[in-house]
């Protein structure tokens, strides 16, 4: 644990970023402390107004709070919440996807690369068909079959997710398993699944979490794509690609807070994570 600080804080691409994440959870976590009024609540005698007191960012075309709106946003994203009391809406939606692909690509990348042989030679020629479609086209393609909910956005990162982790982790599993340790435990006669799980997995971990770290990012942002074309989560939903796709239509109309705040949003937490997972990456391969 010690150890794992000492990184984090060598590195000040890591600290800032560090930073900004913590934020984005912390308002996520405490919204309804932060905020003033639900991200459903509509005020038709304020539409597209500037910041003001009432409304520290401004409303959007339905009077909504758009403060409000963007920190609910955040769990969308961000926290296992729900978004609204008087309509549920589910939260964490990135998070799930990436947690499921990582849970996924992981162990199909640990079976792969341990056992090799034709079961390696199946599953990564499966993977690699998948890699050969660009991400957001693949994307596209899943929610325009599947429809749009907040299950389906997390089907789609997870299928999205699942191949880079898999190649990831059956790289980390071909080197780790020539390893004296491993050789020991299998001269022991241990179970090669007890083996995958508890001595090749532990000591994989850390390249496993900069690379989830980058994925919550992508995601952020496919998620941030797919709400703006229409194809993220269904309104009333505070997501933030749908905020900037409606908000983008009142910019000539002298009002361009409803576009402006969210995009903010995304690049800041994108930003965020990459500069937190790039900055563990530099420094554990330093202390290495």
């Amino acid at each position: 644990m010690r150890a794992g600080l000492s990184i984090l804080f060598a590195s000040r691409a890591a600290v800032v970023g560090l930073i900004i994440v913590l934020f984005w959870v912390s308002a996520a976590v405490l919204a309804p402390l932060l905020t003033p009024y639900t991200p459903l609540e509509q005020d038709w005698k304020a539409p597209n107004q500037g910041p003001s007191m009432a409304h520290p960012l401004g409303t959007d075309e339905l009077g909504r709070d758009l403060w409000s709106r963007l920190i609910y946003g955040a769990r969308v994203v961000l926290v296992i919440l729900p978004i609204s009391e008087s309509v549920w809406l589910p939260g964490g939606t990135a998070l799930w996807g990436v947690f499921v692909a990582l849970v996924v690509g992981t162990t199909l990348g640990l079976v792969s690369g341990y056992f090799g042989g034709w079961l390696d030679e199946v599953v990564m020629r499966l993977l690699d068909a998948m890699m050969a479609v660009p991400i957001i086209l693949l994307f596209l393609i899943i929610m325009a079959a599947l429809g749009a909910s907040a299950v389906n956005v997390v089907i789609a990162i997870t299928i999205v997710g699942t191949p880079g982790i898999a190649r990831l982790v059956r790289s980390l599993t071909l080197d780790i398993r020539t390893r004296e340790y491993v050789r020991a435990a299998e001269t022991r006669g241990e179970n090669p699944f007890y083996i995958m799980f508890a001595e090749i997995l532990p000591n994989a971990r850390g390249p496993i979490i900069v690379d989830a770290m980058l994925r919550v990012g992508y995601a952020i942002f496919a998620m941030g794509t797919l709400g703006f074309l229409g194809l993220g989560l269904p309104p009333p939903s505070p997501d933030w690609g749908s905020m900037v796709a409606k908000g983008r239509e009142f910019i000539l109309e002298g009002s361009p807070w409803a576009a402006l705040w969210p995009s903010v949003a995304i690049a800041s937490l994108v930003v965020g994570l990459n500069l937190l997972a790039d900055g563990l990456r530099e420094e554990s391969m330093r202390y290495q």
